[in-house]
């Protein structure tokens, strides 16, 4: 096929074969159109634009396979089955997988029909991986969440840094970046950090007309939460600062009525789909959340988005409220805070920064803790549990994990975030083998049958299994499937590979003395200054006192926005005006009859408070439409 405007036709069939839309939304097409050119592109589109779109039709209407990187786990999967669901080939390779995995799924996208690649950004440390990269036959190289490459972005993520060496391997592939929130400074970073050839941005503005964004002091954040929930109606998300809070704002609404469920990361993928099903069917009114709860999620009908809690980021905050209103109709993102919130906020930055001490001593505890003698230990992978581990050292939990990022960002260490990897399984023996196998050891044949009757593939690659699945189609206890799954793996038939729903933290480098270990404190000086930047920000978003979009857009870049007319100041404003021109009207009624004293006339109006009067009376005079004759004040004939 020909690149670029000739292929029209092309990615309009793809987009109702596989997607069944007639039409693009805006922008997508410019953004496909220019992928398919060749260009290195930067795509920023809100929440809810339809960013999958832009790589997914490019990379349908070209021979070869799409790469795309991306940190979030979890919506690596959601895209994945969503792909699969149509027809199209998919896989991941996330932390968490072994090497063996990580092997054949590579293989499966040099000889096989994968059309997309996964690939969590740590991943690209791997030697394994970058090599084999070279042999695939690569169209396009998708970056989601491309901000993570940027210092200056509010979510920098130190393995971002590695996807500059995409160009060495494939020159001529383009890369197309793309994210929903980004300032100028990081538009600028984004481009530079990924070697774009030329600078080639698509941009969407960043205002919602929809969305009626408000920030309100309040003492009693239930209270008020209650009345919000109540008076709006529809379904809506509410974001907490923890899992506990989680359940205890679910249950404050259940008591009161209101369908409401809670969600975090800490449960079960099963749980988690349980719930979040709920919700998207709108059994469950109510999702009480940690920020968690959201990526990939396309809701249309989401009518509130409540914070009670402030977020750190402009961005972060941005992202989490355009969850609401995705569907064009009338949504309310409202934040709700307390003095105590900003100076709490306040105190976790101070906190996010640790001394390079606090680093190495970090350094050295996670060395003993895994007991990793010094000179060994590059390459391996390990479950990590941040709580267990800062309990265990007498270490905070929130300076622990700031060093461990700046620990990433030199290159000592990555760590993925926690989600849910299932069991896997994969056979080692052939069909004869194992046919044999099973005549000579009776007792596995019962399962050795469920799983081919189950899984197709499961000789070449791994497949994810549930052994509570197999407990029950079998009859027997969930231990003893795990003990015959592991059995099978000792006489080397099949190889079983645990689920887990920790984090995954890989050590790069040899073990060093952590005396000798080098830190970066020059750029955790600038991370400071740029997270400081931010607080600020999010400050200002506060206390402006005039326009709640208007903050926003200015914060990206927009700067002569007119005001929202839909945020609680624009709507405060409005009022105010209203009660000013029928104060005016008020006082010219009451004048046209007869000439009455300040206080007659303060009396006789019927809406604003005395001094609100006093104003415009002051106003009125100025604009010589009174005047005084003695004690009283008479309406001068225009």
């Amino acid at each position: 096929m020909e690149r670029g405007v000739n292929m029209s036709d092309s990615i309009h069939s793809i987009l109702k074969q596989y997607w069944g839309y007639d039409a693009f939304r805006p922008l997508q097409e410019d953004i496909i159109q220019s992928v398919l050119q060749g260009k290195d592109t930067l795509a920023l589109m809100p929440t809810g634009g339809g960013k999958s779109v832009c790589f997914q039709v490019p990379a349908m209407a070209q021979e070869g396979i799409c790469i795309v990187i991306s940190p979030l786990i979890a919506l690596m999967k959601d895209q994945i089955e969503n792909l699969r669901s149509r027809g199209i080939e998919a896989i991941a390779i996330y932390s968490g997988m072994n090497y063996r995995e990580v092997d054949i799924a590579l293989d499966n996208c040099i000889f096989g029909k994968i059309k997309f690649l996964y690939i969590a950004p740590e991943r690209f440390y791997s030697d394994l991986v970058s090599e084999r990269i070279k042999y695939m036959k690569v169209n396009l190289f998708a970056i989601d969440e491309a901000h993570c490459i940027s210092q200056w972005g509010y979510d920098f993520r130190p393995s971002y840094l590695q996807l500059s060496d995409l160009r060495e391997a494939h020159a001529n592939v383009p890369i197309l970046a793309l994210t929903a929130s980004a300032t100028p400074r990081v538009v600028e970073d984004i481009q530079e950090r990924l070697n774009f050839r030329q600078k080639n941005v698509f941009s969407k503005s960043f205002a919602r007309p929809n969305l009626g964004y408000m920030a309100l002091y309040e003492e009693n954040k239930m209270n008020r939460m209650l009345r919000i929930v109540k008076k709006i109606g529809g379904s809506g998300v509410i974001y907490v600062r923890n899992r506990r809070e989680t359940q205890e704002v679910a249950r404050f609404l259940l008591n009161h009525g209101v369908p409401s469920d809670y969600y975090h990361a800490g449960l079960t993928m099963k749980e988690r789909e349980s719930k979040q099903n709920s919700w998207t069917s709108n059994k469950t009114r109510v999702i009480v959340a940690t920020n968690a709860f959201g990526m990939g999620i396309d809701k249309p009908d989401v009518r509130f988005v409540i914070h009670i809690d402030i977020p750190d980021s402009l961005e972060a905050y941005y992202q989490e409220a355009g969850r609401a209103g995705r569907d064009g109709k009338k949504a309310f993102p409202v934040l709700l805070y307390q003095q105590e919130d900003r100076d709490r906020l306040w105190k976790n930055f101070q906190e996010s920064f640790p001394s390079v001490q606090f680093i190495q001593q970090v350094y050295h505890h996670l060395g003993n803790h895994y007991q990793i003698a010094y000179g060994a230990g590059k390459g391996i992978t390990v479950d990590f549990d941040l709580v267990e581990f800062a309990k265990k050292y007498k270490l905070d939990v929130l300076p622990t994990m700031s060093a461990l990022k700046f620990l990433e960002r030199d290159g000592w260490l990555s760590l993925s975030d926690a989600v849910f990897i299932p069991s896997r399984f994969k056979f080692e023996i052939d069909f004869q083998e194992l046919y044999k196998f099973q005549v000579e050891v009776a007792k596995y044949d019962p399962l050795i049958k469920a799983i081919l009757r189950t899984y197709g593939g499961v000789f070449d690659f791994y497949v994810p299994i549930n052994e509570f699945e197999f407990a029950k189609k079998l009859a027997v206890p969930y231990d003893m499937i795990v003990q015959m799954l592991e059995g099978l793996e000792k006489q080397q038939v099949g190889s079983y590979l645990k689920s887990t729903d920790k984090p995954q933290l890989t050590f790069l480098q040899s073990r060093v003395d952590y005396k000798n270990l080098y830190i970066d404190s020059e750029f955790i000086r600038e991370r400071k200054e740029i997270k400081e930047e931010q607080i600020k920000a999010i400050y200002h978003f506060l206390d402006t006192k005039e326009c709640r979009s208007n903050a926003i857009l200015q914060y990206f870049g927009e700067m002569n926005a007119d005001y929202c007319g839909e945020c609680d100041l624009c709507l405060k404003r409005k009022h105010t005006e209203g009660i000013e021109a029928k104060i005016e009207q008020e006082i010219r009624v009451l004048l046209l009859e007869k000439s009455l004293s300040l206080h007659e006339i303060i009396d006789n109006i019927t809406v604003g408070d005395d001094d609100k009067k006093i104003a415009i009376l002051r106003e009125l005079v100025d604009e010589d439409k009174l005047a005084k004759e003695g004690d009283n004040y008479i309406w001068k004939a225009n």
